[in-house]
């Protein structure tokens, strides 16, 4: 249940939320495996077809995408209805997402949803946009959880309970999520700008909704809203993943295909906002360190063939940093950080850009550095290698994203809220098609003073408006369309532990070992990963705010390449890299194509071996690192864990291990010289010691000579000698921490434990733990704290241990208001004490042990996850049997046994407590208790 802010092609962060379907609606079938598909299926010719993906119609209306990709041991179903807060009415603002909440709270069929599908193992998810809302479920691949999946969706299509008792506890937490969304300045300042920019169009509507009509709606209007839009003929079905098509379609047309369309015809939207005639503008003023610029431009709608420039044009001002924004405003040091994103909607939607400005920046050069950087953009026209760099990194993440059936199934979602899902393909096409006249012109076109709402109206006696072009036909449009071929499949794999040990080969090369686990993947995609490890505890004092900056700065250039060279050429190579370095070693990661992989690990080690540690480069790194940590001053969030680390830390200052407090952090990042880098580097970088693994489609013998030819020679001048951690302190005081003018608080409990992950306690321990804090939604601490009593949007609790080190932590989390703070301790406290009491029932233990060992089985089927276990074991000295003995010892496990554990180490008199928030604030609203009534004296007999 998450808010997108940027969704589709740019960005995809999407709201998830909760909600059940109307009881007198026509029944469907149960949720269950019983509505079984005939004994032989055949598969019609499809309505159309794009690039492998097949579209049916079922008599009732509802659309069915089928996506078969056999290399995924998992099926994702997602179901779309076309309703979000675009067709909220007066007084319904955040209905649709509230409704999703409500869907998660059963039906008479599935009374617990959470458990059912934490039962199957699903990663589920809910989330609702302007234009759709959609969920769904990745389980492990079987026709047996396909059919449950598919009764599921058709049993809460029409059936959920959508009960008062549901909204009266569900209404604090979606309150706390809006709260937490308050808590962000920027986030705030976005929904002020948007609301000015749309005079009539629901766009400009929060999808989170006004706390008023969130607090006063009657059950019965969320009914009939989710009765009105909840029908199989306004909804889009996409099954991907491993799944045989002909029997998949027959079993969605024996479940889905069996809900009644209402006789009702689909209600319609017609709403359009007028041309803007003029510069509009906000102020926000609010509790904050960093000053922000947010302006937004209307474009047109989604489908319009304007879009795959804007697109372009969007990239090409916001990139860091080859954009426009960040060479206008960041290298010249008016603003620490800017961006741009865009809005591709069913509607016309917006192009926004923004910029963050430190303190002693001056706010009004900013603004008049941005404003004139973007509307004057067309003046000088786009080149070729600013459209080229644009549609590159573009069309990466379509192609990216069409190796991923499960990612892409998810992502047809706003394609088919825009209009329709193969407006996904066609976007591409367009997007190749795109000239540098193209960008100059829709920059013309749209980025113009009298179409931008900054917050200042000046009024002109010639307005110069921005048009919309008139709406395209989309029949027309994609009529005949066939897209391209499919994309090269892989192999299905057993994720099992030992199938993965019967497939990879361990070696040791001039320091380096290796582990290889080559096979076949979906569009030929490979997984590496390389760690290096240098130093010891003495040698390392005191140089963790240099090693923090020689690895932030070698994606920054090296002596061959500039930062914006790297990054357009591992676009080229349509590869995703990642770089990390500290005080103790350096990480990185790829993963790309075969084809492209040799050249990528070449560049990669140029990266490592040949860093400028550019001045200018030095400089801009730590302006942002600056800017950001004076955001956090007032962040509950990140005050709140930095005050309960620092709490239990046993580091001193100098300690390469040491917590910093955000004042530290600043004052050792403006300590800092770039000679003080360089003699970090120096004195520690080199391939005397580390870890390569690999996973997907590679030549091993070739992968790992050419690893070994890339870094012969390059040896770490320094010692190594592994830092050893040290416990956790215990029994620690609480803290309350003051985070004045924000909505929500943070509370974060933990106790230090002497504990390895090879401990005979440990599968026990973890059990436990999922069960008190994790799965979805129907651990102990959710289903009191957030299902019944309803304080928090978020609650969960987590166990960890050292692999080599007696070091590990049991914490619990949770976001809430801060006037419910003592209810949510004591809530979270009885919880846990009721665990080390009685423990848990078999029936509940068996379903979580079934949900968590689902979860650990998926996680090793992805590629770079697996290459990452395995680089870690070479370094732990384990092999994939620790796993299996790990899952064997968990599968004996009785009730009693991991109540016995947790009650070993678990004592809430240890426990550290740490509150965050602005609980005088808090304070100061809280009504004032009434006075008591006087007591009349009795009367004598």
């Amino acid at each position: 249940m998450t808010l997108p802010s940027r969704p589709r092609l740019l960005v995809a962060a999407l709201l998830l939320a909760a909600a059940p379907a109307l009881a007198q609606a026509p029944a469907a079938p149960k949720a269950a495996s019983s509505a079984r598909a005939p004994a032989k299926a055949t598969l019609p010719a499809p309505l159309t077809s794009v690039e492998g993906i097949s579209e049916y119609r079922l008599d009732n209306g509802l659309r069915v995408l089928l996506f078969p990709d056999p290399t995924k041991p998992t099926v994702t179903v997602n179901l779309t209805y076309f309703v979000g807060s675009r067709h909220e009415g007066y007084g319904e603002t955040g209905m649709a997402h509230l409704l999703e909440h409500l869907m998660f709270k059963g039906t008479p069929t599935t009374r617990n949803v959470p458990q059912a599908l934490t039962q199957r193992g699903a990663r589920p998810n809910g989330t609702t946009w302007l234009d759709r809302t959609n969920y769904y479920e990745t389980l492990p691949a079987s026709g047996d959880n396909l059919r449950w999946a598919l009764g599921f969706e058709a049993d809460r299509m029409r059936n959920s309970f959508i009960a008062q008792k549901d909204l009266d506890s569900e209404m604090t937490v979606v309150r706390n999520e809006l709260e937490k969304g308050e808590n962000s300045p920027s986030r705030i300042l976005h929904q002020r700008v948007m609301s000015a920019a749309y005079s009539w169009h629901n766009y400009g509507k929060s999808t989170i909704g006004a706390r008023a009509d969130l607090e006063h709606v009657p059950i019965e209007r969320l009914q009939a809203f989710y009765k009105k839009h909840y029908r199989p003929d306004n909804a889009l079905l996409v099954i991907a993943g491993q799944f045989e098509p002909a029997r998949a379609l027959a079993d969605v047309r024996a479940t889905l295909g069996r809900v009644r369309a209402p006789k009702e015809p689909l209600p319609t939207t017609y709403t359009e906002e007028p041309t803007q005639d003029g510069e509009r503008r906000v102020t926000l003023r609010r509790v904050g360190d960093v000053s922000a610029l947010t302006a937004v431009y209307h474009v047109p709608e989604g489908a319009h063939p304007d879009f795959a420039a804007i697109d372009v044009l969007t990239y090409a001002l916001g990139n860091t940093p080859s954009g426009r924004l960040y060479k206008a405003l960041v290298e010249t040091k008016k603003a620490s950080s800017t961006g741009a994103y865009n809005l591709q909607l069913h509607d016309p939607g917006v192009l926004t850009v923004s910029a963050e400005v430190r303190e002693g920046q001056s706010l009004d050069a900013a603004r008049e550095a941005l404003l004139d950087t973007v509307e004057n953009a067309s003046v000088t026209p786009f080149t070729a290698d600013e459209v080229q760099r644009a549609k590159t990194a573009l069309l990466k993440y379509v192609e990216l994203m069409l190796n991923d059936s499960e990612s892409a199934a998810i992502q047809l979602s706003e394609w088919a809220a825009i209009g329709d899902w193969r407006l996904f393909f066609l976007h591409r096409d367009r997007i190749e098609a795109v000239t540098p006249e193209d960008v100059t012109r829709v920059a013309a076109a749209y980025l113009k003073p009298s179409n931008r709402t900054l917050g200042e109206f000046i009024p002109t006696p010639q307005p110069h408006r921005a048009e919309m072009p008139p709406r395209v036909d989309l029949s027309a449009m994609l009529q005949g369309y066939q897209g391209r071929g499919e994309v090269a499949l892989g192999e299905a794999f057993d994720p099992s532990p030992a199938n993965i040990e019967k497939r990879v080969t361990r070696s040791e090369r001039d320091g380096l070992k290796f582990a290889l686990l080559p096979k076949k993947t979906r569009g030929e995609m490979a997984n590496v990963t390389l760690s290096l490890r240098w130093g010891t505890e003495k040698a390392l004092w005191g140089r963790s705010a240099a090693a923090d900056l020689a690895g932030s700065l070698l994606l920054r250039g090296t002596t061959k390449h500039t930062r914006q060279e790297l990054r357009d050429a591992f676009d080229r190579l349509k590869a995703r890299v990642g770089v990390d370095g500290g005080a103790t070693g350096v990480s990185a990661s790829v993963e790309a194509p075969r084809a492209s992989l040799p050249e990528v690990l070449a560049l990669v080690a140029e990266v490592l071996r040949e860093p400028a540690f550019d001045a200018r480069e030095f400089e801009l790194l730590r302006q942002e690192r600056l800017a950001s940590l004076e955001s956090q001053r007032s962040e509950p969030t990140v005050q709140g864990r930095n005050a309960f680390y620092r709490a239990l830390s046993p580091y001193p200052a100098e300690h390469p291990y040491h917590v910093n407090s955000v004042d530290e952090s600043i004052a050792a990042l403006q300590g800092t010289t770039l000679e003080q880098v360089r003699a970090f580097y120096r004195d520690f970088y080199g391939a005397s010691r580390g870890e390569v693994a690999a996973v997907g489609d590679f030549d091993s013998a070739a992968l790992e000579a050419q690893v070994g030819e890339l870094f012969r020679g390059w040896k770490s001048p320094a010692p190594y000698e592994r830092v050893v951690a040290q416990p956790y302190k215990q029994g620690i005081a609480g803290q309350v921490v003051e985070t004045p003018d924000k909505a929500n608080a943070l509370f974060l409990a933990g106790q230090g434990l002497a504990l390895r992950d090879d401990s005979p306690d440990y599968p026990a321990l973890v059990l436990g733990n999922f069960v008190l804090g994790g799965g979805f939604l129907n651990s102990r601490l959710a289903t009191r704290v957030r299902q019944k009593d309803g304080l928090s949007y978020t609650v969960s609790s987590s166990l960890s241990a050292g692999a080599m080190d007696p070091v590990g932590m049991f914490s619990t989390f949770a976001i809430y208001a801060p006037q419910n703070a003592e209810r949510l301790e004591t809530a979270v406290r009885e919880e846990l004490q009721r665990v080390l009491d009685k423990g848990f029932t078999a029936d509940e233990l068996d379903k979580a042990r079934a949900g968590l060992l689902e979860y650990r089985r998926t996680g090793r089927a992805d590629d770079g996850s697996l290459a990452r276990t395995l680089s870690s074991y070479l370094y732990y000295g384990r092999t994939l049997e620790f796993d299996a003995g790990f899952e064997k010892r968990m599968s004996a496990l009785k009730p009693e046994d991991v109540r016995a554990a947790l009650a070993k180490l678990l004592d809430w008199k240890q426990v550290t407590v740490v509150k965050a928030g602005d609980f005088v604030g808090a304070q100061k609203k809280a009504p004032v208790p009434a006075a008591p009534a006087a007591v009349k004296a009795p009367t004598a007999p």
